[in-house]
């Protein structure tokens, strides 16, 4: 994912964020509804539905590294490719970063539905609720009370915040578009496959773990961001930071264990608990120490959540412009050496 030097990227990340805010995700022809089509297509190749019985094991797991190295490999190839192509070209180089980190946000579409969550539980409006709830998570919305459903909100959106947004704006950062790219396919293909379901337990594991490693950073950058900025919804940082250390551990995932439980002391809020899914109940533990989310605490949390994606893009833009003047300055006092001697 790396190629020469970019003089425009943080240009290029501001851009594709101000374009995410204005616009969001469209609601057709958007580029992962086309991933997510293709890589339908070769699991359906790879990892047939009418199989039986279902293939695991390691056969599965082989066949599950497949469909990643190809689809991740593929989309980091491809976008990079593109932006060595236009290496000459800066102005064009910018424009392609702003439309692959553009592509691979998610944040705004995020909260937009968060906010209509909390409408909806504020309303006392549990169907609604219930219809809108698989845009933001998988769980079993028939098995969710209003309680529950405000908890499934917070708890999405705060991990979703660390993917869809603060992710793509760090590997877009770190490795420009190409690395944005890979984040975003990975992502993708854990919601698609990476579940704990009998199909996918050995199918999915490889999808699972790499957008476990690429969202790492992430993560500890999303929780030290809600955690900075925990006042914004009436929290102190001391307290996200506390519930943080003390219960992210426990969590399944060591990502969402992270951004969840930072969120929960920001808020002030108790999370964890049952989980049911389609394909079975998950008992999730405790994060935090206050009472179970209503519908004011999914509003705080949508508006601390939002100040995470502005602080994230403020960070990712000044630390790639700072890193771009650094290795510019780098370069000066090396000719200048040079020509002295």
């Amino acid at each position: 994912m790396r190629c020469s030097p970019d003089p425009y990227r943080h240009l290029g990340i501001a851009l594709g964020f101000a374009a995410d805010l204005v616009w969001a995700d469209p609601g057709r022809y958007h580029p992962v509804a086309g991933f997510g089509r293709l890589a339908l297509a070769l699991e359906d190749a790879l990892h047939p539905v009418g199989d039986a019985p279902v293939p695991s094991g390691p056969v599965a797991r082989v066949r599950g590294v497949a469909l990643t190295s190809v689809l991740v490999g593929g989309a980091a190839v491809s976008v990079g490719a593109v932006d060595r192509a236009l290496a000459a070209r800066p102005a064009w180089r910018a424009a392609w970063t702003a439309t692959t980190v553009w592509a691979s946000l998610g944040g705004t579409s995020l909260l937009g539905v968060a906010a209509r969550q909390a409408d909806l539980l504020g309303s006392g409006d549990v169907a609604g609720s219930r219809a809108l709830l698989p845009w933001l998570c998988g769980r079993d919305p028939s098995a969710l009370g209003v309680d529950d459903l405000a908890r499934a909100v917070v708890e999405s959106v705060a991990e979703n915040t660390s993917d869809a947004s603060v992710a793509t704006l760090l590997w877009a950062a770190v490795a420009g578009p190409a690395g944005a790219a890979a984040h975003r396919a990975a992502n993708t293909l854990d919601a698609m496959v990476g579940h704990r379901s009998e199909r996918y337990r050995d199918f999915g594991w490889a999808s699972a773990r790499l957008d476990d490693v690429l969202g790492w950073p992430a993560a500890r950058a999303a929780g030290l961001l809600t955690a900075a900025l925990a006042g914004v919804a009436g929290g102190r940082a001391r307290e996200s930071l506390r519930v943080w250390r003390r219960d992210a551990a426990a969590h399944p995932s060591p990502n969402a264990g992270v951004v969840e439980a930072a969120t929960a002391g920001a808020l002030g809020v108790r999370l964890g608990g049952r989980t049911p899914y389609p394909y079975g109940v998950e008992h999730r533990p405790t994060l935090g120490d206050g009472a179970a989310p209503g519908p004011a605490d999914v509003r705080r949390a949508v508006r601390l959540m939002r100040a995470v994606q502005v602080g994230a893009a403020l960070v990712a833009v000044a630390g790639q412009a700072s890193a771009h003047g650094w290795r510019s300055r780098s370069r000066r006092r090396a000719a200048r050496r040079c020509s002295a001697s």
